[in-house]
């Protein structure tokens, strides 16, 4: 999911293991980069960067793919590709195994397995949210500089908040970040806050992969979001088939892009933070008038439209 480190364990990677290459490119923010500049743009900068005493002017795909693969066939290079979101960025990039010489490795990093598994990659490895023990030492290097807190009402005050990001280091890193500085009274009034209205930088962030959603598996993802969360997958199915969903495969495109998961016990689970996400997208449709919105869950909320109705 977003926010979870994909792009910060890359660069540690690329980090450590650069030197023992001939060449290194370090591609971030591919998805973005590519919808503003294009792909030429990407491909030079991969020709340029590895093959940095030379200049290269070309003008369409084609002709990066074959420049690409004859300058590099026989280099050993390290690539990593960040945050791809297509499969044309794959292909305009890396291509195949035989584009870059014995010993190469090749890392991508994105929010959709599926486009690893369409496009046969050696190893996928998915990373986990922190536990609260890291979850807490991160968020108070952030807020305090220190992975100790002396002040007892700030100890608590930090687990509240550690606890509220379930393991997620962006919203850990942002909350801290935010906190830092602070005094009692302040915290205080942000959790408050936090439990009626979630922090912005967060969730825009993580609706980077529900924009990307094809209409159908948004109306799944928020039906989940609203009233299914923790339900069993089957009869989560069932409903959504009967709504003409198709849930088997959108349910399984929400899996792929981890926007849930299923469990040992085939219960469907959402991130807290991703449901909150969800639940703000139902209520940003109409604000003041829950009548007026595509999915009820709250009990006030029922009440109104039954006692007031819709506008």
């Amino acid at each position: 999911m977003g926010g979870i480190g994909k792009t910060t364990l890359a660069t540690v990677v690329y980090d450590q293991l650069s030197s023992h290459f001939e060449g290194k490119v370090f591609i971030a923010d591919v998805r973005e980069v590519s919808d503003k500049l294009g792909l030429v743009s990407l491909q030079k900068q991969l020709l340029s960067q590895i093959l940095s005493d030379e200049g290269f002017n070309f003008f369409n795909v084609r002709e990066g793919n074959a420049l690409i693969s004859h300058r590099l066939s026989h280099k050993k290079v390290l690539v990593v590709i960040d945050d791809v979101d297509n499969l044309q960025h794959l292909k305009c990039l890396v291509g195949r195994h035989d584009w870059f010489g014995s010993g190469s490795r090749i890392i991508v990093t994105t929010r959709d397995e599926h486009l690893l598994q369409s496009y046969r990659v050696d190893d996928v490895y998915k990373p986990s949210t922190l536990n609260d023990n890291d979850a807490l030492r991160l968020f108070n290097l952030k807020a305090f500089d220190s992975e100790t807190v002396q002040n007892d009402v700030f100890v608590e005050l930090s687990e509240h908040v550690a606890k509220y990001a379930s393991g997620l280091p962006l919203a850990i890193e942002v909350l801290g970040s935010f906190l830092c500085g602070r005094d009692v009274a302040q915290w205080r009034s942000a959790i408050q806050r936090l439990e009626k209205d979630s922090n912005k930088e967060i969730i825009d962030r993580l609706r980077i992969s529900f924009d990307g959603l094809e209409e159908t598996e948004k109306n799944i993802f928020l039906d989940i979001a609203c009233f299914f969360n923790g339900d069993e997958k089957d009869f989560v199915i069932k409903v959504l088939d009967g709504c003409e969903l198709f849930p088997d495969i959108g349910i399984d495109v929400l899996i792929k892009k981890s926007l849930l998961t299923v469990n040992k016990n085939n219960i469907l689970w959402m991130h807290n933070l991703l449901q909150e996400m969800g639940r703000k997208i139902v209520r940003e449709k109409s604000v003041e008038e829950p009548g007026k919105r595509c999915r009820l869950w709250e009990e006030e909320d029922v009440y109104h439209v039954l006692t007031v109705g819709i506008p």
